[in-house]
């Protein structure tokens, strides 16, 4: 009936597809929530588990705060953690966790560090009777399908009930 030719066969391949490729930004529309908030993370505790003088074994908790009307997969965090100036610890953890809609779950993350060259600061921080500063930065990242790669960023302060933190460093 129609015969095209090889030439007209290919303009209306490469015109099909321009027209399809000018419809995917769209799409994309179809996966953002326009009313999403990103969660709050939090570090709520840092447990010694194991103090030696050239490796500490500690267990960071963070509380993630979701104020959306919709469970949030949690596939990891990489992180970077100060306690006041020093930095204690960075790194990538790939735990998931489900977050409910409008509430709060804890995440636990293991971490391995040497403090060495910080170790006076660090037991100086240790043996003050105040709360220490922190700050947490990095990405949360969500999602199953359409994965979200979410900021964290976050000061607060941790209560130093570390008396038995110091009797493992001394």
């Amino acid at each position: 009936m129609f015969a095209f030719t090889r030439k007209q066969r290919t303009l209306t391949k490469l015109l099909l597809l321009t027209g399809l490729l000018s419809c995917l930004p769209g799409c994309s529309s179809w996966f953002v929530d326009e009313h999403f908030q990103n969660p709050q993370v939090q570090l709520t505790q840092v447990e010694v588990v194991r103090a030696r003088a050239l490796e500490q074994e500690f267990l960071f908790r963070y509380r993630i705060d979701n104020p959306n009307d919709a469970n949030l997969t949690v596939r990891g965090l990489t992180y970077r953690v100060h306690l006041e100036d020093i930095e204690i610890t960075n790194g990538e953890s790939g735990i998931w966790v489900e977050v409910p809609a409008n509430g709060h779950a804890y995440y636990e993350v293991p971490v391995h560090t040497n403090l060495w060259r910080n170790m006076k600061q660090v037991v100086r921080l240790l043996r003050k009777d105040k709360p220490i500063r922190y700050r947490l930065d990095g990405e949360l990242k969500s999602g199953l399908v359409f994965g979200r790669r979410l900021p964290v960023a976050n000061d607060g302060e941790l209560r130093n009930n570390t008396s038995s933190a110091l009797s493992m460093l001394d």
